[in-house]
């Protein structure tokens, strides 16, 4: 009797242990989960317009800033001249043209009473267009020159924390040249990356848990987007613009991982967030 029940109990444990073995690897394998997570958020690139020397930087790094707020300054000597000499040219070709349009008039009369001949009357008419584009070309350049003096002033595009900031007073910037970045203001998500296997299970609009790698309050939020595309890095080309084929091992294949952005539904004022912090994410099911 006794060793029936061992050999019963026995039985018993290993089917137990299957089945949660079986469930754990069901799980592990198909369940719409993973630990590979990012914290994201909206990143500006803060690029002056203008080149020149800085000279006067009125932001550190991890300042929080308000839309609209100057950041810092380009000396603008060299933009103020300019806009001097593209003044009196402006102001010149203006009075060329107020010159030849009162030449084009007496030509009218003169070509009325045939006292000069239709050739001098064309030449009187082309030179008053001429004069008339010239000054239009002057007066778009002092509107370009004006622009560029404006930009010496580089403000905050949006409301947000600055980043990597090592600018200092009197270091040259160049135009289009980034100096350092923003983080926008309440534009964290959060990207996770899925097998391939796990991605029928995803859908837009499908609620999600996070748990931050530091722990403390689970995040929840919504699935946004679906990676439609990541780079086959087995694929290269060669000096002759040949496809060069990674080797393949058919006794090992590796889920590719697809993206998938999830929009927080709030977040708790006593976490902080950083991008690039790691994430577990757990979607929910309806099984």
């Amino acid at each position: 009797m006794g060793k029936i029940f061992r050999i019963s109990l026995t039985l018993i444990v290993v089917a137990v242990a299957g089945i949660a073995g079986h469930w754990i690897w069901s799980h592990y394998l198909y369940s719409p989960w993973t630990r590979d997570g990012r914290v994201r958020a909206e990143i500006i690139t803060i690029a002056p317009d203008v080149s020149g020397w800085v000279n006067q930087l009125n932001v550190k790094d991890n300042q929080v800033v308000n839309k609209g707020d100057v950041l810092f300054t380009v000396d603008d000597t060299r933009y103020k001249a300019t806009i001097a000499e593209l003044n009196a040219k402006a102001e010149s070709q203006k009075l060329a043209w107020e010159l030849a349009k009162h030449k084009y008039k007496r030509r009218i009369g003169l070509t009325n009473d045939n006292l000069v001949s239709k050739e001098t009357f064309d030449e009187a008419f082309i030179n008053t267009e001429l004069a008339r584009t010239s000054y239009e070309l002057a007066q778009a350049q002092l509107n370009t020159a004006q622009i560029d003096l404006a930009r010496t002033q580089i403000h905050a595009p949006e409301n947000g924390t600055l980043i990597n900031l090592s600018l200092r007073n009197g270091n040259y910037v160049s135009k289009g040249n980034s100096v350092f970045s923003l983080v926008k203001q309440d534009s964290f998500y959060i990207t996770g990356y899925f097998e391939e296997t796990k991605i029928p299970l995803v859908h837009i609009g499908q609620n999600a848990d996070v748990s931050l790698m530091s722990g403390g309050h689970v995040l929840h939020g919504k699935v946004t987007s679906i990676g439609k595309a990541i780079a086959n890095t087995n694929v290269t080309t060669n000096g002759q613009l040949l496809p060069q084929i990674g080797q393949t091992f058919n006794w090992v294949r590796l889920s590719q991982r697809i993206p998938v952005d999830i929009q927080l539904d709030s977040i708790p004022k006593d976490i902080e967030l950083s991008v690039g912090m790691t994430v577990s994410i757990q979607l929910q099911t309806d099984k």
